[in-house]
């Protein structure tokens, strides 16, 4: 029996994903990291383990009634663990933010400014004071009627409805509208209420298109079909909707995001004229505060706010301390550049996760322990001192600091180290070492070790030439001011620079109409799909062969089985207990709804009759669960499946299932299995790859692997540009353009470009010094 003052949270018999029966003791009050390959189960054992007993426990303190209301994670598979405080979890994964989420209202910033404007704005005379709900565009009483809060005011035209007016509407002249039966429909409809659907669109008279495409009104009329020779069709009641009604109703009500996007592209977006985009009520942007309204000091970045906040009058004296304090570990983290107004759909994964941990600093709690997934994600070397800094404070305060981390100065930073591998997936889940930092370095089959205390040089590498330029710009958008940028071809080039200094918004130019490019590929971090039917063997096209082997078995032909009925998704091969999700939802009274694996298929999600067709021994569910490694031996011999997993092999995915749900994937694999869907395709001619920060979430050792791919695509002739903060990458690149010197209006030009050890000696640059240091020491 351990005592209540034991120092330590003891890990007992930890099963959970890969993990083989874990047993980890690791001390409070320290700022622990937790290392490992990627899939080495690292996040398992911190996330899927010990926050989520914290979480479990804390639940069983909760009411019944008020459990249902909280999503829980479930009881983890584990034997025991003792020592373990409350946890607070600040995780990459990003619920879906949405436009009126904002830097201010993320970290209660806005909040304090609306308060310090109610109480201490100055008022025009005679005006009367406002509640700090005026101040809100997210509230009744300050969105501006006009935009309902948001800003902008959505609006079409003819040009963009109908953008070749030589067609007729049988010919398809309003774009904008549905294809298949629905838009056949309307175009009935108009031939019905006597329009000349024959006719070219620009010769009908401007009424009559003005009232086909903008009116309000909803005709009901009798359509007479043609008769088609196969089939008979009966008069049917239509309703007529404009083109302009379809495209507003699209936009605003539909859950598809394909729809959606369809419709934007009819859509022109301007400022409402009424609030100039600011989204708040005249009454509010009334007030001023040190010469400015509400809608100006939101739009500056946090940096600039803190200035202008100071000096002000006794009145608003504590107010305006409050604000500042809260901005200062916003700034520390290195998000100065961001306005409290900035979308939180328009931020990275990395800059949320910063901006949960800077409100943490202030909320003055003690005696818990903060598990953090990957903070350095996304940040500049210049910034990960910042942020060791703001973790060392909130262990200072009284608190465990428990961290999932690749960045090698974070690792090197910790009291505490557990390593977990020594490889993915079955490989990993165990515990390779849990001490102090230096003593990894005894640690034989730590992937870790070799690079944290590799201290030679890095290999001198040829730089090679380019077979031509890419000019892209000037480019004046965010905080780019009339930027032009030279992309060499043919070669390997980094683009890098301090959080906000440009880059994304750079590369973000580059598209197939530029000379040059000739076809781009560009491999982001979003997901590969939003539902667990969405899978790897499923996004990579390689379930369809799978299939196919399954359907040409003697067993499936004899039984008269098609490819269809090896789909989960199918009806006929799939369970139809769980519809083929493989869980079924369980309520209970009182408490939240639980989710149990089908009682009739067991959670393998397929009709038991399926099942019964194997293919060397194993039927499709079986083969579904296994690793990407153990598929390329069982199918080593059916080239088409070989090879698709010979790819995701390559850039390091070996330990992922290939029935594995999408939203179980990170955003870093996520984006390795899109650059393995395109590596297994047989490319012709140039292409021009471009990748947002693809070494995220990865292990220096992953890191390795993705480079090998990524250098042989430029040795086969293509182009690669990155995104990148980790500088052994930058290091080994041809070319590299260097933008800042700092974020926000701070940077947006281009502070030095050249192969990376003119970059390295640049006067001027954040980034050299660090690129200085990987090229000399290596590691």
């Amino acid at each position: 029996m351990h005592s209540p003052h034991d120092p330590y949270v003891r890990v007992r018999g930890a099963r959970e994903h890969n993990l083989q029966g874990v047993d980890v003791d690791i001390p409070r009050d320290v700022l622990a990291v937790f290392t490992g390959v990627s899939g080495s189960g690292k996040s398992s054992l911190a996330f899927g383990t010990i926050y989520a007993e914290a979480q479990r426990r804390y639940f069983e303190s909760v009411a019944p009634y008020a459990r249902r209301l909280i999503h829980q994670v479930g009881a983890p598979k584990v034997g025991e663990i003792t020592g373990l405080p409350p946890a607070v979890s600040l995780q990459q994964r990003r619920s879906a933010p949405t436009s009126r989420s904002s830097v201010g209202t993320v970290t209660n910033l806005s909040n304090s400014l609306r308060m310090l404007f109610s109480r201490a704005g100055d008022y025009p005379e005679g005006a009367t004071r406002l509640d700090s709900d005026a101040f809100s565009p997210n509230t009744a009483a300050g969105a501006c009627p006009e935009c309902h809060g948001l800003g902008q005011v959505h609006r079409t035209t003819e040009e963009l409805l109908v953008p070749d007016p030589a067609l007729s509407i049988r010919e398809g002249a309003i774009a904008a509208w549905p294809g298949a039966w629905q838009g056949k429909n309307l175009r009935d409809i108009l031939d019905t209420l006597g329009h000349d659907v024959d006719r070219p669109w620009r010769e009908l008279p401007a009424e009559e298109r003005e009232w086909i495409l903008f009116t309000d009104e909803q005709p009901v009329v009798t359509v007479h079909p043609v008769r088609d020779a196969e089939r008979i069709q009966r008069p049917y009641q239509g309703t007529y909707m404009s083109a302009r009604r379809y495209v507003m109703k699209t936009f605003s009500d539909t859950k598809s995001p394909t729809l959606r996007a369809k419709a934007e592209r009819f859509l022109s977006s301007a400022p409402c004229p009424a609030c100039g985009g600011s989204r708040l009520r005249p009454e509010a942007l009334a007030v001023t505060f040190a010469g400015r309204n509400i809608a100006e000091l939101a739009a500056l970045p946090l940096a600039e706010l803190a200035r202008a906040l100071r000096g002000t009058g006794e009145a608003a004296r504590v107010l305006t301390a409050d604000l500042r304090s809260r901005i200062a570990p916003v700034a520390e983290l290195g998000l100065c550049y961001l306005s409290l107004d900035r979308a939180t759909p328009t931020l990275s994964a990395g800059e949320l996760q910063r901006l949960r941990l800077a409100t943490q600093l202030r909320s003055g709690l003690f005696g818990v322990v903060y598990v953090l997934d990957e903070p350095s994600a996304g940040l500049h070397p210049a910034d990960t001192e910042a942020l060791l800094t703001v973790l060392e404070r909130l262990k200072s305060a009284g608190n465990s600091v428990f961290v999932v981390e690749h960045h090698l100065d974070v690792v090197r930073g910790a009291d505490w180290l557990v390593d977990v591998g020594p490889r993915a997936g079955e490989h990993g889940g165990r515990v390779l070492h849990s001490g102090p930092v230096a003593e990894l370095e005894r640690v034989a089959e730590s992937a870790t070790a070799r690079f944290l205390f590799d201290r030679s040089p890095a290999p001198v590498r040829d730089v090679r030439s380019p077979g031509g330029q890419l000019k892209v710009g000037p480019v004046t958008r965010h905080n780019l001011r009339g930027v032009t940028a030279e992309f060499p071809l043919g070669v390997f080039t980094a683009v890098t620079g301090v959080s906000g200094s440009g880059k994304s918004t750079l590369i973000g130019e580059i598209t197939e109409e530029l000379s040059g490019v000739g076809r781009l590929v560009s491999v982001d971090q979003k997901p590969i799909g939003r539902t667990p039917r969405s899978n790897l063997a499923t996004y990579t096209g390689l379930f369809d062969v799978v299939r196919k082997v399954f359907a040409a078995t003697q067993e499936a032909k004899r039984r008269d089985y098609g490819v269809g009925r090896f789909s989960f998704n199918v009806a006929g091969g799939r369970c139809e207990t769980c519809q083929g999700e493989g869980f079924v939802s369980v309520e209970l009274l009182f408490l939240p709804s639980t989710y149990t694996p089908c009682p009739d298929c067991g959670g393998a999600r397929y009709h038991p009759e399926t099942l019964e067709v194997t293919y060397r021994e194993r039927n499709i569910a079986q083969v579904l669960d296994l690793t990407v490694e153990a598929a390329a031996d069982f199918f080593a011999d059916t080239p088409a499946v070989a090879r698709s997993l010979t790819t995701l092999l390559d850039v390091g995915l070996g330990y992922l299932r290939l029935g594995q749900p999408a939203t179980e994937l990170s955003g870093g694999e996520a984006q390795r299995i899109k650059l393995a869907s395109e590596l297994q395709r047989v490319r012709r001619g140039h292409t021009f790859y471009l990748l947002d920060e693809p070494t995220t979430g990865l292990h220096p050792a992953d890191v390795e692997v993705l480079m090998r791919q990524l250098h042989g695509l430029v040795d086969a002739g293509h182009t690669v540009v990155v995104v990148e903060h980790d500088m052994t990458v930058v290091a080994g690149a041809d070319w590299v353009i260097d933008l800042g010197p700092g974020g926000g209006d701070a940077g947006g030009r281009i502070v030095a470009a050249g192969p990376p050890a003119e970059v390295a000696g640049a006067a001027g640059s954040r980034t050299a010094p660090y690129l200085a240091r990987a090229l000399g020491q290596g590691r």
